[in-house]
C-alpha cells in the first residue's frame, strides 16, 4: 500500500513527515497546499493544482489518503471520485496536532480502519472508528472476505447480512465441502449450513459456478501470478502482458489472489504500479527461497547466472500458493518479460489473523 499524505498548514507538514518515519511498513509521499511551504531542498511535494484534482490521481493510482486537516476538505475532494465499498481507496483524515485518525471511507476492504488503528497507536492519537460492525464488535462479512483472500460478488449483500448481523440476529453459511479450516471455532451468531444448500442461506462460499438461493455469494481468489519483467519495463506493457495472458489462461482478474517475483524486483516500478492499481498483493522471495521450491520447471541457465535461480515466474507462483498449490500455466515469455499462474488450495477461517 502506498500513502498518500496531503497537509494544508505547517504544523501538518510537521506532522505528515512525521508519519513517514513511524511508519515504516508503509511507503508515504508527502503533499502539501501550505502556501508558506518553501520547496527548495524538501522532500514534501507542492500541490499546484485542487484538492480534488490532486484526489483523483490518487484514486487513479489507488493509492490510501490521508487529509492532515478538517474533515470537509477531504469530503469534498473527494466526492465526485467515489465508486463503491469494493473499489474506493482508503481515506483517513487527522488534525493537524495529531489527536484524533478518521476512516472516512474504504474502512473494511480499503484497510482504513485497520491503518487508523495502527497510525493512533503508533502516533499516540485516538481512532475515530464509525463501523456499526467495528464499534459493537459484531462478525463483518466484507472485513472476513478480506482476510480469507475472498472476492464478494454481489456486494448490495454486504448490507443486508450486516443488518442481520447487528439486530442480534444469526446468518446462515455454507462452504464448499474441504474447504473449512479444521479445528475453527466458529463467531457467536454465525451458523453452517451443509453444501450445497437445499434452501435459502445468507452466503454461500464456492468456486463452482452453480445458481444458488443466497444474500451474498463469495468466491475465493484461487490464482497466483507469478512474474519476471527487465527493469524498467512500463506498467502498461506489464498490464497487457498480464491481461492477455488471464484471457487465455481462463482466469478473470477477480480471480486472482496475488502475484510474486524475485526479490530483486520488490521496488519494480511497472509491477507495483500494476499490484496497486489492480490491488493485488504482491510479494517477493530470494533467490535461496525460489530455489527450494519443488517441481518440474522450465529452467533457464542464464535466468540463474543473472539472478540465482533457474526459474522466477514458475517458482514464485508456486511459493506463494503454499505447499498445496500447483501450476495451471507455465511460464510464457514475451519482450522481456515472463508470467506463469498457479492455482492455490484455498481454506476459509473464521479466527482472527
Amino acid at each position: 500500500m502506498k500513502l498518500s499524505i496531503i497537509s494544508f498548514t505547517e504544523n501538518g507538514i510537521l506532522l505528515s513527515e512525521k508519519i513517514a518515519k513511524i511508519l515504516r511498513e508503509v511507503e508515504c509521499e508527502l503533499y502539501t497546499k501550505c502556501s508558506n511551504y518553501c520547496k527548495e531542498g524538501k522532500t514534501v511535494r507542492f500541490v499546484t493544482g485542487s484538492i480534488g484534482e490532486w484526489a483523483k490521481e490518487q484514486f487513479e493510482e489507488r493509492n490510501a489518503l490521508l487529509f492532515i486537516g478538517a474533515c470537509g476538505i477531504a469530503v469534498r475532494a473527494i466526492a465526485p471520485h467515489i465508486t463503491d465499498k469494493l473499489h474506493d481507496s482508503p481515506v483517513l483524515v487527522m488534525d493537524e496536532n495529531g489527536q484524533y485518525v478518521i476512516p472516512l471511507l474504504s474502512g473494511h476492504v480499503g484497510g482504513a480502519n485497520k491503518l487508523a488503528v495502527s497510525l493512533a497507536k503508533k502516533i499516540g492519537a485516538e481512532p475515530v472508528i464509525t463501523t456499526a460492525t467495528d464499534i459493537n464488535n459484531k462478525f463483518a462479512i466484507d472485513l472476513f472476505a478480506k482476510k480469507n483472500g475472498i472476492t464478494i460478488v454481489n456486494k448490495d449483500g454486504i448490507a443486508k447480512v450486516s443488518s442481520k448481523v447487528l439486530t442480534g440476529k444469526s446468518i446462515t453459511i455454507s462452504i464448499e465441502q474441504g474447504h473449512l479450516e479444521k479445528d475453527v471455532k466458529l463467531p457467536n451468531g454465525i451458523e453452517l449450513v451443509t453444501y450445497p444448500p437445499i434452501q435459502k442461506v445468507d452466503v454461500v462460499i464456492t468456486s463452482e459456478n452453480r445458481e444458488f438461493k443466497t444474500a451474498i455469494l463469495l468466491k475465493p481468489k484461487e490464482y497466483v501470478i507469478g512474474v519476471g519483467c527487465r527493469r524498467g519495463k512500463e506498467v502498461e506493457k506489464i498490464e497487457d502482458f498480464v491481461m492477455s495472458h488471464l484471457q487465455k489462461a481462463g482466469i478473470s482478474l477477480i480471480q486472482v489472489f496475488g502475484m510474486a517475483s524475485i526479490d530483486v524486483k520488490k521496488d519494480e516500478p511497472g509491477l507495483l504500479g500494476f499490484s496497486r492499481k489492480e490491488k493485488i498483493s504482491f510479494v517477493t522471495y530470494k533467490a535461496e527461497e525460489l530455489m527450494c521450491v519443488e517441481g518440474e520447471f522450465h529452467k533457464s541457465d542464464f535466468v540463474k547466472e543473472q539472478v540465482g535461480v533457474d526459474n522466477v515466474c514458475e517458482r514464485a507462483a508456486l511459493k506463494m500458493c503454499g505447499p498445496e498449490g500447483r501450476l495451471v500455466y507455465g511460464k510464457h515469455a514475451e519482450d522481456g518479460m515472463t508470467i506463469a499462474i498457479a492455482r492455490r488450495e484455498w481454506r476459509v477461517n473464521f479466527n482472527e489473523k
